[in-house]
């Protein structure tokens, strides 16, 4: 068993909070430890929390701040779960925090900036190309949303005036359903089969194209959605045979919706009923991070039927999966008690311990494949004998001299 790697970025302070004035409260020292000052010290000087500092302290097992790049936090926190997968372990990643705190721009990011989500792809598609060698590999992906509570496809979309996805359920998404060997699954998915890395990026692009954002008060552009891109790996050995070993790897990239408090988005109609969709969702995680990270309540149960979300995420949080888990932070003095309340949370996640298994089939080739293999050598035993063929047509058999003649006949009359 292993505990869940919890890493925190600190974005820098955005346009707005500068033109307000706002103080940044949030420092991270030496890449591991993060302090949230008090921003009213000094100001309270009576009443129950007079002369009391809320200054906290949090250690992690990485740390970044706003000079932080990309691809350092890549590296430290996603790029060893692709040896991971490529061996047959389930591995997640996902991005957690209040509305505005760069979640989206971590896992997908920006131009010129390649989120965690390329950079693995990157790196995935990179690994297999350097053992192709020894190992054949079949990759598919699937790309979802879990909008108000409702399931959709971001890769295969209804058509116009039709349910949100192609599969839909008389609600308009997808179901979810469990299975005692594949675990939780969304039934009806579309997944799509890719072999190179710009087929992924495209098509990850398209489905960022089809999420749906908004603009709120306190974030231009808000995803009023939690996304799911996973990608399915299967491995086995390069040498064709009649049984060979099959290694099943999964990999979730998670980027989930921020967290909300009305009194400061001053949303209303839609804007306000996705609000408390999203609250809701993250309640719900929030509520199972509490009961598995409680050392005291081993074995007690966890609820993760409370959302779609935890019911997605439940083997990447107490089951079999490899799990990173990015908690982004806005450092304004502004958001003190949004921050605090996530890194809380984030702390708590470092308790719970998660156990990945490898996923191994063995598969035996159908009678069909024998047929198949057959076919194909014989059709390759006929390219070698036509281009044998044509060789000896262009390059005659050498037929011997007049004076190698001679010296045969004159050897035959006086004998040896």
């Amino acid at each position: 068993a292993s505990s869940i790697k919890v890493a925190v970025r600190v974005r820098p302070l955005s346009g707005r909070e500068r033109a307000q004035s706002q103080q940044s409260v949030v420092r991270v020292i030496e890449g591991r430890t993060v302090v949230v000052l008090d921003p009213t010290d000094g100001v309270i000087a009576y009443g129950p929390a007079a002369n009391r500092s809320r200054e906290k302290q949090f250690s992690f097992d990485h740390a970044f701040d706003e000079g932080d790049s990309q691809e350092q936090v890549f590296n430290l926190t996603t790029r060893d779960l692709v040896e991971h997968v490529l061996g047959g372990l389930n591995c997640t990643v996902f991005a957690y925090g209040p509305t505005g705190s760069g979640k989206t721009y971590t896992m997908t990011g920006a131009a010129g900036e390649l989120g965690v989500m390329p950079r693995t792809l990157e790196r995935l598609f990179s690994e297999m190309r350097d053992r192709s060698e020894d190992s054949r590999f079949r990759v598919r992906i699937s790309y979802i949303e879990v909008y108000n509570e409702c399931v959709y496809d971001l890769l295969n979309p209804a058509p116009s005036g039709g349910a949100h996805g192609n599969g839909a359920n008389s609600l308009g998404g997808l179901d979810l359903r469990e299975d005692p060997v594949k675990g939780m699954f969304v039934a009806g998915v579309h997944e799509v089969e890719v072999s190179t890395t710009h087929q992924v990026l495209a098509l990850l692009e398209k489905g960022n194209g089809r999420r749906t954002t908004e603009s709120t008060r306190a974030n231009e552009q808000s995803s009023r959605s939690h996304a799911v891109l996973s990608i399915c790996v299967e491995a086995r050995e390069a040498l064709a045979g009649t049984k060979h070993a099959l290694a099943l790897g999964k990999l979730s990239l998670i980027d989930l919706a921020g967290s909300e408090r009305m009194g400061k988005t001053n949303n209303g109609g839609q804007r306000l009923r996705e609000g408390n969709n999203i609250n809701r969702s993250l309640l719900a995680l929030a509520n199972c991070i509490n009961a598995l990270g409680e050392k005291s309540k081993k074995g007690a149960f966890v609820n993760y039927r409370d959302s779609k979300l935890t019911r997605l995420l439940k083997e990447s949080l107490g089951g079999n999966s490899k799990t990173v888990m990015l908690c982004c932070l806005s450092p304004s003095a502004d958001a003190f008690e949004e921050t605090l309340n996530t890194l809380k949370y984030a702390h708590r996640a470092k308790n719970i311990q998660t156990k990945a298994v490898r996923n191994t089939a063995s598969v035996t080739a159908h009678i069909a494949e024998y047929q198949q293999i057959i076919s194909d050598l014989r059709t390759e035993i006929g390219h070698l004998k036509d281009q044998l063929r044509r060789v000896s047509e262009i390059v005659p058999t050498p037929s011997p001299s007049r004076h190698s003649r001679g010296a045969v006949h004159a050897a035959a009359r006086w004998g040896p």
